[in-house]
């Protein structure tokens, strides 16, 4: 499991409950490019909970979206959920070296991590100096299940794929904010950059607070998007994908937003305020100034109205490509449409460091 590792281009694979979406940047100086990318869908129940329960679904589907996609390059890069994902940040002796340190985090990996060193994949980074302590340092320790690792890694190999890194969640989508922040019009003043980011997924939504472009506060609640793709699909008798386009596009007949949109609206608004309420609850001093929001169900009709009339906020929709440029090949408002869906893709496939 690396946590980096130098490369000119790089395909970003995000394997969720609904769909499986792969993305690939190639890095020159002063900007990303898009050269490619897919999204294809998965069969209900392949993938739950973040983890793969059907192997052989996910494998065929992103062998769909390879094929696709006509990638330049197989190196990949895939992610690890939140969750499954343990963090902390260490402090060393200043004069270790990094064969000294991964040896102190094996023989002290009882402390900090709570399962068998054995079944352990984890890597770790200096982030320098430690503030109080001149003769110490701090360094990050990321660990989980070496399972989580290796399933993964196994469907990109089966896919075609080459694993080029194992990545956490948390840290791609900071990545692809560091994009996301440019859209802020007008731009946050630092004492005021605080952002609520809320990635609204199939089957859940999750909301984070960025202080500075940094993760501060997360929060999941299992309501998304199927639930309103469901209901359209029994209502008006159309399939799965021309329920989930309808959704995003309102082509339905005249009472669909009153009889399908509102109730959904409704339930995700107020989950979202109560995410915020529960932020300054747990103590949290500083004030979210922008609302953000991601994931497929992001671009539902009438959805970023209606939190800016709940929030008081501006709210925007996602899209970590505008300043991308974008390969002739791929059609720029397909990819538009995508975008608010590709941000933990984006974030993966921007390790493609320049």
């Amino acid at each position: 499991m690396r946590l980096r590792r130098p490369g000119k281009a790089l395909v970003g694979v995000d394997i969720s409950s609904a769909t499986v979406k792969l993305i690939e940047l190639k890095s020159t100086p002063g900007h990303y490019q898009v050269d490619s990318y897919a999204v294809r869908p998965l069969r209900e129940g392949a993938v739950v909970e973040r983890r793969i329960r059907h192997m052989q679904d996910v494998v065929t589907a992103l062998q769909a979206a390879v094929e696709q996609a006509q990638l330049h390059t197989r190196r990949a890069c895939v992610a690890v959920p939140a969750g499954a994902a343990i963090t902390k940040t260490l402090t060393f002796p200043a004069s270790l070296n990094d064969d000294e340190i991964e040896a102190r985090i094996q023989l002290e990996s009882d402390k900090h991590i709570p399962f068998p060193f054995a079944e352990v994949a984890f890597d770790f980074q200096r982030l320098g100096p430690n503030a109080r302590y001149g003769d110490q340092q701090d360094v990050l320790l990321v660990a989980c299940r070496q399972q989580d690792v290796s399933q993964l890694t196994e469907a990109l190999l089966q896919a075609g794929l080459e694993p080029d890194a194992v990545d956490v969640e948390t840290f791609a989508m900071e990545r692809a904010f560091g994009e996301l922040r440019h859209q802020l019009q007008p731009p946050l003043a630092a004492e005021d950059d605080c952002v609520a980011l809320v990635d609204i997924g199939a089957t859940m939504n999750s909301f984070h607070v960025l202080r500075q472009g940094r993760v501060t506060y997360s929060r999941d609640t299992v309501f998304g998007g199927r639930q309103l793709t469901e209901e359209i699909r029994s209502r008006y008798g159309l399939s799965l994908e021309e329920a989930g386009l309808a959704k995003k596009r309102g082509g339905l007949p005249d009472d669909y937003p009153r009889e399908v949109l509102e109730p959904f609206l409704d339930t995700l608004v107020q989950q979202i305020g109560r995410s915020l309420q529960l932020y300054y609850t747990a103590g949290r001093k500083f004030e979210v100034k922008r609302l953000m929001i991601a994931g497929g169900s992001s671009v539902v009709p009438g959805l970023s109205e209606r939190l800016t009339q709940d929030s008081g906020m501006d709210v925007t929709i996602a899209n970590p490509f505008l300043r991308m440029k974008i390969n002739s090949r791929i059609d720029i408002h397909t990819l538009a449409g995508d975008a608010p869906a590709m941000l933990t893709a984006c974030g993966l496939a921007m390790r493609a460091r320049r």
